[in-house]
């Protein structure tokens, strides 16, 4: 998840691997929990993925210029499947998710491919769209012209499964925490390679572009972070006075090119209004916005040197937006502002009518449903939704007529 450049390494590569464990999809968890009715659901998911081998696939391919709806914005989840399975989700939520975010390396091992086949299973049943996330660990050198097809075909092979697939390779390339961090060169080069090949062999499925957002740029002190004398260095000094700071472009040196990118996307989140996070928070008025524009300058400190990554990307670019992960921190271990106080601002201005108005680019919102240890906070963090009856009835009452949502499948493989 994206979070405040002051978290370290450690503390992010370990949510990665959480994130990554949870998108194994166990079923067996879902079985205990749903009893009977999982037992079923267990014997359905195994026929359906029966049928959806690459030798059975006959659905008809959704291009990926129809991914983004003409107004409005999808509405998705990133979802702790080992706490619950999509289905139970949609129950809570009374739809089905637009998208589901799935995690996974690269380039992917059998496993790998496995798991994701598990995951497309869910979400013809249960949702509509795949975001995966691509976490090249060994280094942009793994992305290959071989590499890449081999990633494009499976992707196509799910599309003809009737589950579209945004691909969101290497995110926060702009931080210092992650084995492909800070070198633009090669990051633009890699990412150029799999769009490629995915807009060549993958036609249902689309490439997004998602830089950290730039509070904080550049984020010193990481394990990757560019070193002076470096090309990588040169090209991240965009006004050239021979340092990197926030007065660098924070976004620019990353972004591949128009004819390589589909979507753009920015994970936000409220953690607090200062650090250390922890405290329970009322996010401050407009920070949303303030934050996806460029504008903010508040308690988190003085952002306002940022480019306007919507007005930059979103307008100039004309790009879909999305935001792959948004949440509210509430810390149930101590006091302050109420779950419901914190958790109800900031839904009210990510899914606010001002919202809408103001970035009709905007097309994908996803929710990070987790209530997991963190690192930054040393406990517990409750960033879910649905988990408490009040929260869930207020939440799902407030959602705008403006969203978009899942139907399942409408196209039966061959064979079924």
């Amino acid at each position: 998840m994206g979070k405040s450049p002051t978290g370290d390494d450690d503390s992010r590569k370990e949510n990665r691997a959480e994130l990554r464990r949870a998108f194994v999809l166990p079923v067996l968890i879902g079985l205990v929990a749903l009893g009977v009715a999982g037992w079923n659901f267990a014997n359905d998911l195994s026929q359906r993925q029966s049928q959806s081998s690459p030798a059975a696939s006959t659905c008809e391919v959704e291009p990926r210029a129809s991914l983004a709806p003409a107004d409005g914005a999808l509405l998705g989840v990133n979802l702790d499947f080992h706490s619950k399975p999509l289905a139970t989700f949609a129950a809570d939520l009374g739809h089905k998710p637009a998208v589901s975010v799935s995690f996974t390396g690269f380039p992917l091992t059998a496993k790998d491919e496995d798991d994701l086949a598990k995951a497309v299973d869910q979400i013809r049943a249960d949702g509509h769209m795949m975001l995966l996330t691509l976490e090249p660990a060994d280094g942009l050198s793994t992305v290959t012209d071989a590499t890449a097809t081999a990633l494009a075909k499976d992707l196509d092979r799910f599309n003809k499964n009737d589950v579209p697939v945004i691909v969101r390779f290497a995110h926060e390339m702009n931080g210092s925490w992650y084995a492909w961090s800070q070198q633009p060169l090669e990051y633009v080069a890699a990412f150029k390679t799999l769009a490629t090949a995915v807009h060549t062999n993958a036609p249902g499925s689309a490439m997004m572009w998602a830089p950290n957002y730039g509070g904080g740029y550049p984020f010193a002190g990481g394990k990757y972070e560019a070193k002076p004398g470096t090309a990588d260095f040169a090209a991240l000094d965009t006004n050239h006075d021979g340092v990197i700071t926030m007065a660098d472009d924070a976004y620019a040196p990353y972004y591949p090119g128009d004819d390589a990118v589909d979507w753009v996307g920015m994970s936000l989140y409220h953690w607090g209004a200062t650090y250390p996070w922890g405290e329970n928070e009322i996010p401050e008025a407009n920070k949303f916005a303030d934050q996806l524009t460029g504008n903010y300058d508040g308690a988190n400190g003085d952002d306002s040197l940022l480019p306007d990554f919507y007005g930059v990307y979103g307008k100039d670019h004309n790009k879909p937006v999305a935001i792959p992960e948004t949440a509210a921190l509430y810390n149930p271990a101590v006091g302050g502002a109420s779950e419901a106080e914190i958790k109800r601002a900031w839904w009210e201005q990510v899914f606010g009518a001002q919202t809408h108005a103001q970035f009709p680019n905007l097309k994908m919102i996803n929710w990070f449903e987790w209530d997991k240890n963190e690192a930054e906070v040393n406990g517990r963090i409750d960033w879910t939704i649905t988990n408490t009856p009040a929260i869930r009835d207020a939440f799902t009452a407030a959602l705008p007529d403006w969203l978009h949502y899942g139907s399942g499948t409408n196209c039966s493989p061959a064979g079924s």
